[in-house]
């Protein structure tokens, strides 16, 4: 699943538009749209989006040991 679409069904649970999610992280729904279209949000985007939602962003990756690398 992309990153746009785990966006939009966050915009859905919180019962929200994409473009007041933008809002809500500081910025435009134009500049917001054009990083949906290319998927180019950073971890930092991502986790200031998930702070000013209200939720928590979790990026790592598990090993089969059961170790995780996060950011």
């Amino acid at each position: 699943m992309s990153v746009s679409e785990q966006l939009k069904i966050l915009c859905v649970k919180l019962n929200i538009s994409v473009s007041e999610l933008a809002r809500l992280s500081g910025k435009s729904p134009q500049a917001f749209s054009q990083k949906m279209k290319h998927e180019s949000f950073t971890v930092d985007e991502l986790k200031q989006i998930a702070q000013a939602s209200g939720c928590e962003y979790i990026g790592a990756f598990e090993l089969h040991n059961g170790e995780r690398v996060e950011y």
